[in-house]
């Protein structure tokens, strides 16, 4: 619910700028504004994009994300994409706000802290609460400690088992002689 009270606040205020900076200079100028910033924020989204993808496919499948500095300048450059897509001046401040250096910082820093959250409350939903039972203890950290103590006095090659020989039972087909007249 506050998510969508603030998008609606928002976008009557980005109407509301756009009204009034439109009575000082020509609407028409702000008009070529939103598309020009459309543009410039495609551009950045697609050229951050084509980084920002692979580490996202490396953080499904390790969970982490590298803290990469190229990276995180990435993101920060798609966040700003995003905002200068949407048609608005606000957004458009708060677009070139966000490819400040130190705003980078924080931006990206609450990114990965709810990022991160999000992932510790998917882990604990999939796992029923066992987390909480544990006291935030890892509940697989006996199984994978009794697994090393296996691999290090077993051959993971050689399986263990019992040869026996199977008859087949084949169903015959008889032939009748059928004697023609």
């Amino acid at each position: 619910m506050n998510v969508v009270l603030m998008v609606v606040i928002g976008a009557i205020l980005e109407i509301a700028v756009w009204i009034g900076v439109a009575q000082f200079i020509s609407g028409w100028y702000v008009f070529f504004w939103f598309i020009l910033a459309a543009v410039i924020g495609f551009k950045l989204l697609r050229s951050s994009t084509a980084t920002i993808m692979p580490q996202l496919q490396q953080m499904q499948m390790t969970g982490q994300l590298s803290a990469d500095s190229t990276v995180t300048h990435k993101i920060a450059l798609a966040i700003s994409g995003i905002l200068l897509i949407i048609p608005g001046l606000i957004s458009d401040v708060l677009a070139v706000l966000i490819l400040l250096p130190p705003v980078q910082k924080m931006v990206v820093r609450a990114l990965m802290s709810a990022m991160a959250k999000r992932q510790q409350a998917m882990m604990s939903k999939m796992m029923g609460g066992m987390g909480a039972d544990l006291g935030g203890k890892n509940p697989f950290e006996d199984l994978m400690r009794q697994m090393q103590q296996q691999t290090g006095t077993r051959d993971s090659s050689i399986i263990d088992g019992e040869a026996r020989e199977v008859q087949p039972d084949y169903k015959k087909i008889e032939l009748k002689d059928v004697k023609k007249n």
